[in-house]
Order: C-alpha cells, then sequence, then structure tokens
C-alpha cells in the first residue's frame, strides 16, 4: 500500500517521537522515515506482537508506549545476544521475542511514571484488540493470548486484563502448573538477560511444543485453518533476520560439463566484435518517434501517480541535508534582523527562521535489461514500467541509468566464423558477438532520453544474452 503524504503536524509529531527515542536510548542516530523507525540507514527490526498493531497510529497514548517501550529495548537489550540466543524455530523465536521485550518493559526509571502508564496502554490497547477480533477463539489464539498475559504479569505484578481474566482462566489453570518454574525462573532473573534468556527459551520450547503437539493431533480439524490467521497476526510469519533482502527469490546457478571440464575457467575467444552502443542509433527516427507515441498513450492508460511514485523512492533513496534557512516562521531561532519589526508591528509573530532540510541522493540507480529472444514478448509492459521508474526517480532528484544487452548475431556470428576457421580449437569459451546498450546514460534526464527508452520497442533488437558479462559492465560503469 503506498504512503499517504503525511502533514506537517504528522512530520512534526514523528520528529518528537524519533527525538524521545534518541533522549532515552542515548542514540543520537535514530530517526524516522517511511512511518518506521531507522538507526542511520538501517530499519530497526521490533517483532514483539504489541509493537506492531495498525491501531496504535490512532491512540496517541498507545503510540507514546510504543516509542517507550522501543527505547527501552535499544537501552536495556543487548542485540547481539539476543540473536545469538534466539531459536529458530518460528513459533520458540516469537516467544523469546515477546519474552524478551516483556523484560525490558521491567526496566522503567522510577521517576518516569508516565512511561509505565503508556507501555501499559500500548499492551492493553493491543490485547483488547487481539481478543476482540475472534483471534482468542481458537484453541492457538487462546493458548498464545493466555501465555502472554501470565507471562507479562509475572514479570510486572500487574493482574491480567480484566475484560479477558475469566475467559482464559480455564487455560491458565491447566498450562500454569506446566510453566510454573519457568515463570518463576522469568521473575527472578530479569536484571539478567544472559540468566532470563535460558528460562525464556524453557518456556518457548514447551508452548511450542504444545502448539506442535495439538495441531498434528488434529490435522483435518477445520479450526487448524482459522490457526492460520493468529499466526499471522502474532506475527509468526515475519522474516525475523535484518536483511529485508533474504525473501527475494535466487536462481540456483546450474553445471556445465564443458567448464568442469575447462577447470571452471571462464574465458572469451575474441572480443573482436563485441561492442557498446547508443540504442538509438540502430532505430530509425522515424519509428522512434512512433514507438514513443505508442508508449505515451499505454502509460496515460494506466493511470499512474508518478508524483506519489517519486516521493516514495525519495523517502528511500534520499538523505535529508541541511540546504539553508528559512525566513518568516513562527517558531524556530530568533532572526536578530527582524527584532525592530517587533517594536513597529507587536502582533507579527513570523520573526524566527528554521534549518531548512532538502532530500539528496548521492546514488545512481541502473536499469539492466536482458534484450534475449525470450523477452521480446514482455517488452512492451517493461518498457513502461522502467519509463515510469526512470520519470519517477529523476522527478526525486535521484540520478538512472538503463541498459541492456544483447548480441550482434544469432548463433555466434562472426567469432563462431573465426573459431570454425581456425580448426575449432577446445574450449574456446564465449563464442558470442556481445552487444550492449545504452538507452539511457546517467547524465541525461528523462525528457531529453524518453525517445530513446522507447528504442526498447525494436523487437530485432532481442537476440541471446551474454548475462554474467553484462552484470559486470553494469556494475562498473
Amino acid at each position: 500500500m503506498a504512503e499517504q503524504p503525511k502533514t506537517p503536524h504528522q512530520h512534526k509529531t514523528n520528529e518528537l517521537y524519533a527525538a524521545t527515542v534518541r533522549a532515552l536510548s542515548n542514540n543520537s542516530h535514530i530517526h524516522y522515515r517511511r512511518n518506521r523507525l531507522y538507526q542511520g540507514n538501517t530499519p530497526l527490526p521490533f517483532f514483539a506482537a504489541h509493537l506492531q498493531s495498525p491501531i496504535i497510529e490512532s491512540n496517541i497514548s498507545a503510540k507514546r508506549g510504543n516509542i517507550d517501550a522501543i527505547s527501552l529495548r535499544l537501552n536495556h537489550s543487548d542485540i547481539e545476544l539476543h540473536q545469538q540466543l534466539s531459536p529458530t524455530e518460528p513459533t520458540e523465536r516469537l516467544l523469546f521475542e515477546l519474552l524478551e521485550q516483556f523484560r525490558v518493559e521491567t526496566c522503567i526509571p522510577p521517576q518516569l511514571s508516565g512511561m509505565k502508564t503508556n507501555i501499559q496502554h500500548n499492551f492493553s490497547l493491543w490485547a483488547d484488540q487481539f481478543h476482540h477480533t475472534g483471534l482468542t477463539g481458537t484453541r492457538l489464539g487462546l493458548l498464545l493470548y493466555t501465555v502472554a498475559q501470565i507471562s507479562r504479569s509475572r514479570l510486572m505484578a500487574q493482574p491480567v486484563s480484566a475484560h479477558t481474566e475469566d475467559f482464559i482462566e480455564s487455560t491458565r489453570a491447566a498450562i500454569v502448573p506446566i510453566l510454573g518454574e519457568a515463570l518463576s525462573g522469568l521473575r527472578r532473573c530479569k536484571n539478567s538477560q544472559q540468566d532470563y534468556a535460558q528460562y525464556a527459551l524453557e518456556l518457548a520450547k514447551i508452548v511450542s511444543d504444545m502448539i506442535q503437539a495439538e495441531m498434528q493431533n488434529n490435522p483435518d480439524d477445520a479450526e487448524n485453518k482459522t490457526d492460520q490467521k493468529t499466526l499471522n497476526a502474532f506475527s509468526l510469519l515475519l522474516d525475523f533476520d535484518s536483511d529485508e533482502s533474504a525473501n527475494i527469490a535466487a536462481v540456483v546457478s546450474g553445471s556445465s560439463k564443458i567448464y568442469q571440464e575447462n577447470h571452471q575457467y571462464y574465458q572469451v575467444y575474441t572480443t573482436q566484435y563485441d561492442r557498446e552502443i547508443e540504442a538509438a542509433t540502430l532505430v530509425r527516427d522515424a519509428l522512434l518517434i512512433e514507438y514513443r507515441e505508442k508508449l505515451d498513450k499505454r502509460i496515460q492508460h494506466q493511470g499512474i501517480n508518478i508524483k506519489n511514485i517519486a516521493q516514495q523512492l525519495a523517502a528511500i533513496l534520499c538523505t535529508p541535508q541541511r540546504n539553508g534557512w528559512s525566513f518568516d516562521e513562527e517558531e524556530g531561532h530568533l532572526d536578530g534582523r527582524r527584532l525592530s519589526q517587533l517594536i513597529s508591528s507587536p502582533a507579527e509573530r513570523r520573526l524566527f527562521c528554521t534549518e531548512q532540510y532538502k532530500p539528496h541522493s548521492d546514488s545512481i540507480v541502473s536499469f539492466l535489461i536482458d534484450c534475449s529472444g525470450s523477452m521480446r514478448e514482455h517488452i512492451e509492459n517493461i518498457t513502461i514500467i522502467i519509463d515510469i521508474m526512470v520519470k519517477a526517480l529523476g522527478m526525486a532528484g535521484i540520478t538512472s541509468e538503463v541498459l541492456g544487452f544483447t548480441t550482434n548475431a544469432w548463433n555466434g556470428g562472426k567469432a563462431y566464423s573465426d573459431w570454425l576457421s581456425t580448426g575449432r580449437p577446445a574450449f574456446p569459451g564465449r563464442l558470442n558477438e556481445a552487444c550492449h546498450l545504452i538507452f539511457k546514460d546517467a547524465d541525461t534526464n528523462w525528457r531529453r532520453s524518453r525517445k530513446n527508452i522507447a528504442a526498447l520497442l525494436k523487437a530485432d533488437l532481442f537476440r541471446e544474452g551474454i548475462d554474467g558479462e553484462a552484470i559486470e559492465w553494469a556494475c562498473n560503469r
């Protein structure tokens, strides 16, 4: 879902939230970006379920509790130790994350009584929402909810939620004797992350085994289908690793008998016929204009909000940098040049100036397009995407280039003919004429290169592709 543009009030509120986290955690690198907390350029991962409820954003007190809870986590939890001790089984990992968050929420400084109220309100709001949405109506949901309630109750020395106390009583009575020793250990060792983790792992393992046994004993139970919704709500399907690229599909490399016999050495028979060329020079100008008109009509029918895409790209790829001062403001630093106006016009309040920050990008986005024959049927849709992205990047002030790779001819061309004429020596390596295409270079903006991008629609450019060399070429640019 596209992020909605923030109002000045929302932006200022987020800045205050980030300042609160910086102050409480003593970490000067915390800031808000795209409605998420970052440390430098790295998003902060918090997987405890009660820190992620969407309803938090609309409740000021709960949001304060959320921010306070995150600050305590940064201040009182050793991230490296936590990652080292974390189990790999998803259910155990979820509970371990939840219990560690509960532990740090007991570390509230005595003088910050408001923090305790905010954190409790945040958890209560999440608990009530979880219950009222019907997720406690399944065995799994009720078990996880009860474990969360009694664990927090023991650690915080507070009663469980009054709204669901009677509802969870039978489940609590059944599991407390099983979890009693682990719960006591959590309370006793809450000031030591290392010792506390041993009991947290024990409790997580017991509960995970109970869940697995329940689902295995009733594999065809219709209620198990509802349990999937509960798992999603409890964030079990999150990628717990901070590397967000882990879920990207990767192609498994194949094997080549010739490559193996050549001692895994990649070689090129000849580079004499290889070329790097502006793609637009391979297409007649009149045909380019025709392609561009066709492309414009297709994009117009899509009804895409390119400005919104540009804002999102700027939020991801740009960092704010100081860019002078903004004058005539109603708050900020007092502008000494306007003091005389305070005397002549006492009602005037625009006597201040503020530091102005504008997004700045020092990156280049390169699009490398496979122009082999198999891509010919998809190229019209790809060209639409590329054109929109390049235009949006330009609006965001981000440099981009569009590259492609193919060959000059089918089945090797002149390089193959040369190999045949020399008696077919063994292990010749690559027998193709590589052709690297430039549809738009980094120094040309979208408006000047829009016609050249349309050269992607020229079907006879698509022949064969030398992928690895093309990637190396694009990276070296």
